[in-house]
């Protein structure tokens, strides 16, 4: 690898895991930039999952202070966390990227609106309601992120409200968990099935622990009204940004 590459690769890891930690959607950094350098879609998809796994521990240290809050919710959406991130893996290696693309832009903006809306939603829905419909709703989500994962933090975000969360920083303590879950037994098939690119993933796991650590660890000195506004922004900008790449472009 060039010093070209290692620099690129570097910092678009560190951007993605800030972006993961804060809203969702650094898969779309990471993936092409590895696709920018020549590597194969299924061994890129691969290898970004991997590094941002490991990211993750820098996030999940960020956001330490507010586990205890969200402790309660792990044993409902752990499970469906796991297998559904290990069906999406499977299904990866038989399929490939490309079949699930089309709906990426469809999936973000339907998110963002969701995230944007969910106190009018919440209050017209019945709690229990609410609560099948989240983690059946994440059931998906981990199906989705073990598959390609692109914004799958704003789809969990959009859930988390439904189930009466409020505290932007709880909920993004929660997200980052279930995440690394989905991604962990994600990262894990794909090893198994030889699809990692080892030096290049090396390379991004240092920069994604740095990014997630940054982004968790910086965005909570921010007011929760402007945090809770800059996932809103970064939502519609990841749907646009998906919407012209696969269809414009």
């Amino acid at each position: 690898m060039s010093p070209t590459e290692i620099a690129g690769l570097g910092l678009a890891a560190a951007a993605g895991g800030a972006i993961n930690a804060v809203a969702g959607g650094g898969t779309l950094v990471t993936f092409p930039t590895l696709l920018l350098f020549g590597v194969k879609p299924i061994i890129a998809n691969a290898t970004s999952t991997l590094a941002l796994v490991i990211g993750t521990s820098g996030g999940i240290y960020g956001y330490r202070r507010h586990l205890d809050g969200v402790r309660a919710w792990l044993w409902r959406f752990v499970p469906i966390s796991l297998l559904g991130g290990l069906i999406g893996a499977i299904l990866l290696t038989f399929t490939g990227n490309k079949a699930f693309s089309k709906l990426v832009p469809f999936l973000i903006l339907f998110a963002t609106i969701l995230f944007l809306a969910q106190g009018a939603f919440r209050r017209l829905a019945d709690r229990q309601q609410a609560i099948r419909g989240a983690i059946l709703f994440q059931f998906g989500v981990a199906i989705y992120g073990g598959y390609f994962g692109a914004g799958i933090g704003i789809l969990m975000l959009a859930s988390l409200g439904f189930i009466g969360l409020e505290h932007i920083h709880q909920m993004n303590a929660l997200k980052t968990m279930l995440g690394s879950l989905i991604n962990l037994v994600a990262a894990a098939w794909f090893i198994r099935a030889g699809l990692i690119d080892w030096p290049r993933a090396g390379i991004m796991t240092a920069g994604a622990v740095l990014g997630y650590y940054l982004g968790s660890h910086y965005s909570q000195r921010i007011p929760q009204k402007r945090v809770r506004q800059i996932i809103t922004l970064v939502g519609f900008i990841l749907a646009a940004a998906t919407f012209y790449q696969e269809f414009v472009r």
